[in-house]
Formats: structure tokens, C-alpha cells, sequence
């Protein structure tokens, strides 16, 4: 039996509303939206998921304004783990981020074809990914000054095919800024190898920890855990090639393994 106040079935019931507010029957939207008759019946019962390109044709049909769509938010909340999304508040408020990654780029700095491939194209999860890059382009407050370092090995690393990686790295290159930096550490032995981690500056100076591990991300601001990370990650940054070395490095993976 539907539990009735899921989320997904307050969701159909709100389609239901729009739909018959507009005289049609399951059918007659079907004709229109090109999604079939049983869809639209398992979603209004709440027994199957809406996608975001039914929300959306179901918003055009139905002329909504787009609430249809706007209600899907409540699928991102469930793709941030609880453990997460107190990184995610802090990501949000920081006035400084500082990261590390060993082995894959920063989600941040994802595009959609990479995130898409790593969390195996659940859309939900990709859509709440990108939204949290929305802090690089905002424009009140300002966006937070952004270092990142990311091992060489990410570079060649194939997460997707030969597009997807050259799609990744041009992106890299075109996200640069005064406020955003990118950084690669050579192959070899270095001060990263423990894991990645990424600290978040907020206003008034304190800083917040995010670090990686085998099962979830911690965030802590026990200063001596964020002092080592800091730590870490000025070494990292002293170890890694410059700006334009750097760029040069990502530049030269595109034309000799991606291109």
C-alpha cells in the first residue's frame, strides 16, 4: 500500500490537482506530453517517480508556471546524505574554500557529463550537485575565493569516455578566475596521499573541516584536526606546479589522451 504522504505521492496528488483544474483526463495528457496514459496514473497514485522532463512537459501542458518542476526539489534533498549536508551548509556560507582531491575533480567543478557518469546517472543526485556550484557564480554575497589542488592522476583518470574527459578539463581551464585557482601535483610521492579533504573559511575567520573516507565524509572544526589540514594543505600547494604550469599540464592531457 502507498504510504500517502511521501513526498512522491503529494507530488502526484499536486499533478492530479493541476491536471483536472485544466478538464483532462489521464489520457488526454498523455496525448499531449507524449508519456504514456499508465505513467501518469502510477505517478498520480504516488507508485512511481516523476522525472524532471515530465515535470516539465506536464508544467507546459498544464500551464503551471513551472510548480510542477520547483516541487522536485524535495528528490535533492534526499541524494545529500545527512553527513553531507552539514558540509553543504558550510560550502554555502564560506567566504574562502580550499581543497584537495587525489581522485576525482572537486564536485564543484564538475560538469554535468562527469557528475553524471560518477553517480551512474541518477538525476536527482546530478541535479543537486550542480546546484551547489551556483556559490561560484552568485552574485550576493560574492562568491568565495576557491583553491583547489588536484593530483596529476586525476587528469588521466577515465571517468567516462574520451568526450566527457576533454569536456572536464576545458571546463577546468575556462573556470579560472582571480577568485578561482587550480593547481596539479605531479606524479609521485607527496604530502595528498592520505585522502581528500577541503577546509571552508567563514566569515569571522573560523574554518571548518571536510575530509574524506572509505564510507562517509566528516565535518568537524576541532581546531587540531583543521590546524593539520591546513597545514596539509599549504604543503600540497608548495609542492604543486603553478597556475600556468598547471594549466599548461591539463592543456597537454586534452591534446595527448583526450583529443
Amino acid at each position: 500500500m502507498v504510504n500517502l504522504y511521501t513526498p512522491q505521492a503529494i507530488w502526484g496528488r499536486e499533478l492530479k490537482h493541476y491536471r483536472k483544474a485544466a478538464g483532462l483526463t489521464q489520457g488526454q495528457l498523455a496525448e499531449i506530453i507524449h508519456f504514456s496514459e499508465s505513467l501518469i496514473s502510477g505517478v498520480e497514485t504516488g507508485l512511481l517517480p516523476a522525472s524532471p522532463e515530465f515535470a516539465d512537459a506536464c508544467d507546459t501542458a498544464l500551464d503551471t508556471g513551472g510548480a510542477l518542476r520547483r516541487l522536485l526539489d524535495w528528490r535533492k534533498g534526499q541524494q545529500i546524505p545527512s553527513w553531507f549536508g552539514k558540509w553543504r551548509d558550510k560550502e554555502q556560507e564560506a567566504i574562502a574554500l580550499r581543497a584537495y582531491e587525489p581522485l576525482v575533480f572537486p564536485g564543484l567543478l564538475q560538469t554535468e557529463g562527469y557528475a553524471r557518469v560518477l553517480l551512474r546517472d541518477d538525476e536527482a543526485a546530478v541535479e543537486a550537485r550542480l546546484d551547489r556550484q551556483a556559490i561560484l557564480v552568485r552574485e550576493d554575497p560574492q562568491p568565495p575565493t576557491f583553491r583547489c589542488v588536484i593530483d596529476e592522476a586525476v587528469l588521466y583518470r577515465p571517468i567516462g569516455g574520451p568526450k566527457v574527459m576533454r569536456d572536464q578539463l576545458e571546463h577546468l581551464v575556462s573556470a579560472i578566475t582571480h577568485r578561482l585557482s587550480i593547481q596539479v601535483v605531479p606524479h609521485g610521492m607527496h604530502s595528498g596521499l592520505m585522502g581528500g579533504f577541503a577546509i571552508a573559511t567563514l566569515d569571522g575567520g573560523n574554518d571548518i573541516l571536510y575530509a574524506e573516507t572509505a564510507v562517509r565524509g566528516l565535518t568537524t572544526n576541532d581546531q587540531e584536526d583543521v590546524a593539520v589540514a591546513v597545514e596539509r594543505f599549504e604543503a600540497l600547494r608548495s609542492e604543486a606546479l603553478p597556475l600556468s604550469m598547471s594549466i599548461d599540464l591539463i592543456q597537454k592531457a586534452v591534446a595527448e589522451r583526450w583529443t
